[in-house]
């Protein structure tokens, strides 16, 4: 198993860092590996804001559901979706689908996922910040993003200061099909939720008595930002019939 392969099976989310800054030398690296990334349709319809003020963090650290890290990691990056740079050089384009919104949200997962991957290769730690969809328009206006463009969720980026445990994941039977979609083995599940309960119990810290099957239910039986349509019609998405 090569290096590579290693740093992706041994993926933590790390929420604590210590305060030592990233250089400018490894924050220009990691940004680099991430616009490399492939692009739908190669439109790069994509932009990361860096967040250095540390307001305005602090203010995001709040829109995003009180998360302490947002403003305490050595980075920040917001990933958007933009066709504001497309509308500015196309003006006459056809805007306002919901494919464009699917185009951004996979060049963001693309992009993000790249500056993750060459962070850990450096040493350096990070958490994704989904939260940031808790106020969208909100976060709009703090970013003054404008028309066509939306921000996605952020990242964390610091030298880590905890070390956690691997997060055991569904076994690839679940997940992986072949030729068909296949019907969910209830009795995989079972064995998956027997692994993940045992790792809440002995992981060293935010112990808890749990398990998949029980975290996916409460999750769904929420609404779940039931205003996210409004908040993408209102940056000029979603506005096509």
């Amino acid at each position: 198993m090569n290096q590579t392969i290693q740093l992706m099976l041994n993926h933590k989310s790390i929420r604590k860092y210590t305060d030592k800054p990233i250089s400018a030398e490894n924050l220009k690296t990691i940004l680099q590996a991430s616009v490399a990334a492939p692009s739908s349709s190669f439109l790069q319809c994509t932009s990361i804001i860096r967040v250095v003020d540390q307001a305005k963090r602090e203010k995001l650290a709040t829109l995003a559901g009180n998360q302490a890290y947002v403003a305490q990691a050595a980075e920040f990056l917001v990933f958007c979706i933009d066709f504001h740079k497309h509308k500015t050089l196309v003006p006459n384009g056809y805007y306002g689908y919901t494919e464009q919104v699917l185009l951004g949200a996979v060049d963001c997962g693309l992009i993000s996922q790249n500056a993750l991957l060459a962070a850990q290769s450096l040493g350096i730690g990070g958490v994704y910040i989904g939260g940031i969809r808790n106020n969208p328009i909100e976060v709009c206006g703090l970013l003054e993003l404008p028309e066509q463009v939306f921000p996605m969720f952020g990242l964390c980026l610091g030298y880590p200061d905890q070390s956690p445990e691997v997060k055991p994941r569904l076994p690839i039977d679940i997940t992986v099909h072949q030729d068909k979609y296949s019907p969910l083995d209830l009795d995989k599940i079972k064995s998956y939720d027997n692994t993940l309960a045992e790792y809440y119990n002995t992981r060293t810290s935010n112990q808890k008595d749990n398990t998949w099957t029980v975290d996916i239910e409460k999750k769904l039986s929420k609404e779940a930002r039931k205003f996210m349509q409004d908040a993408l019609k209102k940056q000029g998405f979603m506005t096509v019939i």
